[in-house]
């Protein structure tokens, strides 16, 4: 499995509108220039995560978009399958997509496996835990001198 812009840019989207989660509406335009993706894609990734609940968009002069719910309440589970759809490796781990020789094959066990692991992974992980290590990563920024 590999995510395309889609995915990767509106976890970023997603990230920056928690990192500011509590200050109001943020404009897209600002959005597109901290996290540098171009407007008119960023608006695009926007509308389908809107659609998809995670996020609110505020019509007017003040407008801009907040999220749906608090950041420990999004996963990043939830906001990549909002913009890239299922996160099948191959067609025989998706519901829809068994073959004849699904019940016999043992590499279907496998991608099995390996898909519970990727889904664990983004639906154990949510905006705030993003936060949290962002935090961390960056804690050793600022020099203190007394």
């Amino acid at each position: 499995m590999r995510l395309s812009t889609k995915g990767r840019y509106g976890l970023r989207a997603a990230f920056d509108l928690a990192l500011h989660y509590g200050e109001g509406p943020q404009p897209l335009r600002d959005i597109a220039e901290r996290q540098e993706i171009s407007e008119p894609y960023l608006e695009q990734l926007m509308a389908a995560l809107r659609k998809a609940g995670l996020l609110k968009s505020i019509r007017g002069a003040q407008g801009g978009y907040v999220l749906a719910a608090d950041p420990a309440e999004i996963t990043v589970g939830s906001v990549i399958r909002a913009l890239e759809g299922a996160t099948c490796m191959v067609e025989c781990t998706d519901e829809d997509g068994r073959c004849a020789k699904a019940d016999h094959c043992p590499a279907r066990l496998v991608w099995q496996r390996i898909q519970a692991s990727i889904d664990g992974v983004m639906d154990s992980m949510t905006l705030q835990d993003m936060l949290e290590d962002y935090k961390n990563l960056n804690a050793d920024a600022y020099m203190y001198y007394i």
